[in-house]
């Protein structure tokens, strides 16, 4: 049965721990509109929505379910990154990882599914166990799976700390199913599965002063490589794909990792 744009817009509001009140005040509408609405007694108009959901952080995706909820016309577009009509941002994107070579570098969508990569991280994929590498390859899964780098990660138990916030966060702001999922499944992998008492246990004998960043310490035969990561996403997106997407760039964490990295590239 299809859910009504008042309990969406309800649960959204539960979800970011907002009154009624000050979401009426915010947005500039009275407390008994908004009610009307959350009740279904009223039905909100597009630009309304709007404001509703530029306050409650609200992604395009579940944006576009609240207009259709509404009886409107959806706003944004989802177009495949492979679409014509993104030809000249795939490029853009692909030139960007490739100018990272000889560094890992990725692009991925909500889920942290890979859809675009330079070869230095096609190379790494092809490290990985056929039932891990997808496709499509999932960052999440193939970095915390025990078949996949997790066994090849020096510094796993701080690396899958910082990966598992970053899916809780992701949870968190999209309520999105699949990640909803794709949480509870990497709980249940071995690897996973005692990482906070293993966590809380080296964080008792940590040396006081914090470290800058987070590496990615990934072994290689007799090489130990560093890398530390950045984040980066479009402003101003009108697409749903657009929005989705983060582009993943690693870099060398030290001189050795760097030194080692040349080396491999002959």
């Amino acid at each position: 049965m299809a859910v009504g744009v008042g309990t969406l817009l309800r649960q959204w509001r539960s979800h970011r721990s907002i009154s009624q009140l000050d979401l009426a005040y915010d947005v500039g509408v009275s407390p008994r509109h908004l009610s009307f609405v959350e009740t279904g007694k009223s039905t909100p108009s597009p630009g309304l929505l709007d404001a509703l959901a530029t306050r409650l952080d609200i992604p395009l995706r579940e944006r576009n379910a609240l207009l259709l909820a509404a009886g409107h016309a959806p706003r944004y577009t989802e177009k495949s990154i492979d679409a014509a009509a993104m030809t000249r941002i795939r490029r853009s994107v692909q030139r960007v990882l490739d100018a990272h070579h000889p560094y890992p570098g990725l692009a991925l969508d909500r889920s942290w599914n890979v859809v675009l990569a330079n070869d230095s991280a096609s190379e790494l994929a092809a490290l990985l166990p056929s039932e891990v590498r997808g496709p499509p390859v999932n960052l999440f899964r193939a970095s915390l799976h025990p078949d996949g780098f997790a066994h090849m990660t020096a510094n796993f138990d701080a690396w899958a700390g910082y990966l598992l916030d970053t899916l809780r966060r992701l949870v968190r702001v999209t309520g999105d199913p699949r990640l909803i999922d794709l949480e509870r499944e990497v709980r249940e992998y071995e690897t996973v599965a005692d990482l906070d008492r293993r966590t809380a246990a080296t964080t008792s004998r940590r040396s006081t002063e914090p470290a800058l960043l987070v590496p990615f310490e990934l072994l290689l035969g007799d090489r130990r490589l560093s890398f530390f990561t950045t984040l980066t996403t479009f402003g101003t997106p009108r697409d749903i794909t657009l929005e989705e997407m983060t582009i993943e760039l690693f870099y060398p964490a030290d001189e050795t990792t760097d030194r080692a990295v040349a080396m491999m590239q002959g």
